[in-house]
C-alpha cells in the first residue's frame, strides 16, 4: 500500500489511499478492488471475455452477480421470457457456476437490480472499493465507498487481476445548505442540482456531498442523490458515513456480525474527513428554493419545478445552448413559455436503481390513498430487488398499487433502459422515476421527464404533469 500520509485528507482521500497497491507515474494508481458486482449485460460479456482469454476469475469469493438489465419484469417471468437477452441471462448462469461467483438468480432473496441488491445484501461497506460495468454504480458511494461503473476492458481486467489503473480524479464537494420543504424529495434534489450545476460540473471529480439536507436524509434517499452523480458528470459520489450508515448495515447478510461489526463501525466513522482538508473545488446549492423538479428535454440538466415555464431558447446562455435547448423542445414537443404542469402523459414508470427502494414504494402508496390512475394512463410499479418485493408485498403495498390500476412487476431494469422488451410507443409522453432522458432510452421517439416517485404518482392520478404537493 501507499505510504502514509500525514497532510489533512478528505473522506476520498482516505479511501483511495487505502488501496493503492502501487503509485504510477502521472497521477495514476494501481488500486485494489474490494467487490466486483455483475450484471447480465456487461457481466456476462466480461466473464465470456475472460474465459476466451484463458484467464480465471481471481477472488471469485470478492464477486456477486444477479440478472436484472436484460430481463422481463412481467409478472411469472423467467429467464427466457424476453427472447432477446435470454443468451443473456443463461451465459450469465453458465459462467458464474463455472467461475465459483455467487448469483441471485430470479426469484432467489437477493435477485434484484445491482444497485439495490448491493446494499440491502451488505455487500458495499464504507472504506470500500467496488465496480460494476454499470455506470450508476456509484450509487453505492451514499454509503461511504469508491463505488463507480468500468468499461468491458476495466471489467476483465479487474475480474482477473482484482485491481484497476487508474487515475486519480480530483474532488469536488456540493453543498447543501438549508432544508427540503414539504413535498420536496431527494430526487428532486438531485435533478435540481444539476440543472443549476450542469451535467458536465462534476467532470474529472470524485464528488462528496454535504450539508444539513444530506445529513437529516435516510440512507435510500442518499442512494437518490449519489445515483445522480453520473448525470452531473463524476463517476463516483459520496456521503461520509455516520450512525445512519451503521443502523442500515447491522444484520446485514454480508456484512460484519458481533464484535467485528462493532470493530468495523468504529472504522466506518474514522473516514470522516480530516479538519482543514481541502477539495480542488467547491459549489453549493440552495435547498431551501427547491420544487418539487422534472426534466422537460433530453438531458438531466434539462430539469425546471414543476409548476415553472418551459424555457425559451432565446433565454440561452450561448449559442450552442441555445440549439440543445431547441433541438430537446422539437423531441419532447414543447412550446416555450407554456407551463409544464397540466401537460398530458402516456405512462408512468415508478422503478429503477435510482427510485426503486422499500421507501419509494411506501412514499408513493401512501400518496397513492383510495385513488385510482387515471383512465388514459398506463403505470408500472417495479421493486428494485426481490427483497424489496416480498416486503412490499408483506405490508399490502402491492395491493394498493393494483387497486389503484398500477401493473405490479417482478424485480428489474424493466422500463429504465428498454434492454429488455419494455418499453413505450412512439411519441409517448412517460414519467419515470428512473436517470437518464436521453433521445430513445425509453424506446425509440418516446418522451421521457424525469422525476420523483411523489411526481410520478401524481402525474398518474391526474393524467397531467402535477405537483405532488396539491395531492
Amino acid at each position: 500500500m501507499a505510504n502514509l500520509v500525514t497532510h489533512p485528507r478528505t473522506l476520498f482521500d482516505k479511501i483511495w489511499d487505502a488501496h493503492v497497491v502501487q503509485p504510477l507515474a502521472d497521477g495514476w494508481d494501481l488500486l485494489h478492488i474490494d467487490r466486483h458486482l455483475l450484471h447480465d449485460l456487461s457481466g456476462t460479456a466480461g466473464l465470456r471475455e475472460l474465459a476466451e482469454r484463458g484467464l480465471a476469475v481471481r477472488n471469485p469469493e470478492l464477486t456477486f452477480a444477479t440478472p436484472d438489465h436484460a430481463v422481463s419484469s412481467a409478472p411469472g417471468r423467467t429467464g427466457e421470457t424476453f427472447p432477446g437477452g435470454a443468451h443473456l441471462y443463461r451465459g450469465l448462469k453458465e459462467l458464474t457456476r463455472g467461475s465459483g461467483i455467487r448469483l441471485f438468480d430470479l426469484g432467489e432473496p437477493g435477485q434484484g437490480i445491482v444497485h439495490a441488491m448491493g446494499p440491502e445484501l451488505g455487500l458495499v461497506q464504507p472504506g470500500m472499493t467496488l465496480i460494476c460495468g454499470d455506470s450508476h454504480t456509484c450509487t453505492h458511494g451514499a454509503l461511504g465507498a469508491i463505488a463507480f461503473g468500468v468499461g468491458s476492458s476495466e471489467l476483465t481486467h479487474a475480474l482477473a487481476s482484482q485491481t484497476l489503473v487508474l487515475r486519480r480524479p480530483s474532488t469536488l464537494r456540493v453543498w447543501f445548505d438549508g432544508m427540503l420543504g414539504p413535498g420536496v424529495e431527494a430526487k428532486d434534489l438531485a435533478l435540481a442540482m444539476i440543472g443549476q450545476l450542469g451535467a458536465s460540473a462534476g467532470n474529472g471529480h470524485a464528488v462528496e456531498y454535504v450539508g444539513d439536507a444530506v445529513s437529516a436524509m435516510d440512507i435510500e434517499q442518499r442512494m437518490t442523490l449519489c445515483n445522480l452523480s453520473i448525470e452531473l458528470g463524476a463517476r463516483i459520489g459520496l456521503v461520509a458515513p455516520d450512525d445512519k450508515t451503521v443502523a442500515y448495515l447491522r444484520d446485514k447478510p454480508f456484512g460484519p456480525k458481533e464484535e467485528a461489526f462493532a470493530q468495523a463501525a468504529a472504522h466506518w466513522q474514522s473516514l470522516l474527513g480530516d479538519p482543514g482538508a481541502r477539495h480542488a473545488q467547491e459549489a453549493r446549492v440552495d435547498v431551501s428554493v427547491i420544487a418539487p423538479t422534472l426534466t422537460w428535454g433530453i438531458s438531466p440538466e434539462h430539469a425546471m419545478a414543476v409548476d415553472g415555464r418551459v424555457p425559451h431558447p432565446a433565454d440561452a446562455a450561448h449559442t450552442a445552448q441555445r440549439q440543445a435547448w431547441q433541438s430537446a423542445l422539437d423531441y419532447m414537443d414543447l412550446t416555450p413559455g407554456l407551463l409544464l404542469e397540466g401537460t398530458r402523459v402516456d405512462r408512468v414508470f415508478i422503478g429503477s436503481c435510482t427510485n426503486s427502494r422499500l421507501s419509494d414504494l411506501r412514499h408513493a402508496a401512501k400518496l397513492i390513498g383510495k385513488r385510482r390512475v387515471a383512465s388514459h394512463v398506463r403505470a408500472w410499479v417495479v421493486p428494485g430487488s426481490e427483497n424489496v418485493k416480498r416486503a412490499a408485498q408483506a405490508e399490502g403495498l402491492d395491493q394498493i398499487f393494483r387497486a389503484a390500476g398500477f401493473e405490479w412487476r417482478e424485480p428489474g431494469c424493466s422500463m429504465c433502459v428498454a434492454a429488455n422488451g419494455e418499453q413505450a410507443a412512439p411519441g409517448e409522453r412517460v414519467v419515470s422515476t428512473s436517470n437518464r432522458n436521453f433521445i430513445g432510452r425509453q424506446g425509440p421517439g418516446v418522451r421521457t421527464h424525469l422525476a420523483s416517485p411523489a411526481s410520478a404518482v401524481a402525474a398518474a392520478l391526474t393524467g397531467v404533469i402535477s405537483d405532488p404537493r396539491n395531492l
